[in-house]
């Protein structure tokens, strides 16, 4: 099996989760089934190439970047194994989603 993670770091998302894991059991109900890892604050498609090291993305359109981060989510879920993903805020800002279910 083949993984690129880019510019995630495994080992600061398994802290994240930590972190979030802890603000959900003091309010549980109040994240609605997913909780932000990650806010890169932009929507910016050649902000967010940079930030996440996307290099080889061969077209710079919403649709490509979002069929990459869930390849990259894909994996990475595999390793820490919880469900993560790609999406945009309330402001159009990607984040990094930690999903409860």
């Amino acid at each position: 099996m083949d993984f690129k993670l880019y510019g995630l770091c495994i080992e600061r998302l398994k802290h994240q989760i930590k972190l979030a894991d802890k603000r959900r059991e003091s309010a549980p109900m109040m994240y609605n089934g997913r909780m932000v890892l990650e806010g890169y604050e932009t929507s910016d498609i050649d902000e967010i190439v940079d930030l996440l090291e996307l290099y080889d993305l061969k077209e710079r359109r919403l649709e490509s970047l979002m069929e990459k981060l869930e390849e990259i989510a894909e994996n990475a879920s595999l390793l820490v194994r919880r469900k993560i993903g790609f999406g945009f805020d309330e402001a159009g800002h990607l984040c990094l989603y930690l999903f409860y279910y």
